[in-house]
């Protein structure tokens, strides 16, 4: 593996789950693996949980991890290409990723989308630009479009939970108090197209996500009829893509509640955190004995080394890091 920015990067995700698994039963025996290795940890955007467990897993792995958090602690950056610098931008993405590419073995990063321009954020200006110019594979920590690690997580939280072979998975648009990214819905519906399972994705008319990211997900309007015999129901918020960055309010009859999840039978509840108590899920679900979302954290600590170990088994195997940046390819490929 060279870079983690999608599914499309797993190139086995059969394999990637049996990985995960080995290395909970046992996260220190690749103490050795990222000795005298280096993790650059990027934020544009804050962070709890993937900043502390992506730190962890390389700590696990025996890596040291340097953080900087740009926005308060760099200089601004400045991304176009060919720009007279003569404004508030006091240093380029071209010299910003390659000095960090001096200084890390591996370059995690986070951006969130700013939903004003659909355009700008679906093409991902930001991670495209530092994949291009970094030197060393880089990792995403959450993107304007894709939340890799998060759905990573959430898929080894089912796996580990499922009751039979095909489960069916219901993401369940939620209330909320402002406008949210797409990222984690767009991740969490790509990976679970890509897995085996019976995926169905519930929101109000007018709130679909990008198709690329849907294909395969039965699309349902009514979040009753959609959590029918459902086996784990992900809720999440997200702002419209099609009338971009718009937040629909006043859907308080979508907040999941025990009466609505009656008709799943037994069904678990997922949810990415942080969540917004009684606004997107109820107190009586999320301190329930069926509530996942401690379990997905958790996990976000052994999927991110599984990631982390991948890479860091093919730098062993192809140390020259002049040939990473010729191997890695745009984002959404």
């Amino acid at each position: 593996m060279n870079k983690f920015i999608s599914v499309n990067d797993v190139p086995d995700l059969a394999a990637m789950l049996n990985l995960v698994q080995d290395i909970k039963k046992d996260p220190f025996s690749k103490k050795k693996l990222g000795e005298n290795k280096t993790l650059g940890l990027i934020f544009f955007n804050p962070s709890l949980r993937t900043r502390l467990s992506t730190q962890r897993a390389a700590i696990n792995l025996g890596m040291n991890v340097m953080v900087m958090n740009v926005g308060t602690e760099g200089w601004a950056l400045e991304f176009e290409d060919g720009a007279v610098m003569n404004g508030t931008k006091a240093e380029h993405v071209k010299e910003a990723a390659a000095v960090m590419s001096q200084y890390c073995d591996i370059i995690g990063l986070r951006s969130f989308p700013e939903l004003k321009d659909r355009e700008t954020d679906y093409s991902e200006k930001v991670f495209n630009k530092f994949v291009q110019y970094c030197t060393v594979p880089v990792v995403s920590l959450e993107s304007a479009t894709l939340h890799p690690l998060q759905s990573f997580a959430d898929l080894l939280t089912i796996h580990e939970h499922k009751k039979k072979a095909r489960p069916k998975v219901v993401l369940a648009w939620a209330p909320h108090v402002r406008a949210l990214p797409q990222a984690v819905p767009n991740s969490f519906a790509q990976w679970m197209c890509a897995a085996d399972v019976d995926f169905t994705i519930a929101h109000p008319e007018g709130m679909e996500l990008d198709e690329k990211f849907t294909g395969g997900a039965t699309i349902m309007h009514n979040l009753q009829e959609a959590l029918l015999d459902a086996d784990f129901v992900y809720v999440k918020n997200w702002s419209s893509y099609k009338d971009y960055g718009t937040p629909l309010l006043n859907a308080d009859d979508w907040l999941l509640t025990e009466e609505k999840m009656k008709t799943t039978g037994q069904g678990y509840i997922m949810h990415c955190l942080p969540v917004r108590r009684n606004v997107e899920l109820s107190d009586e679900l999320l301190d329930g004995p069926r509530s996942l979302v401690i379990k997905q954290a958790e996990n976000r600590m052994y999927t991110a080394q599984a990631v982390l170990q991948s890479i860091l088994e093919e730098l062993h195997a192809n140390p020259n890091p002049l040939l990473w940046s010729e191997r890695i390819s745009s984002f959404y490929d």
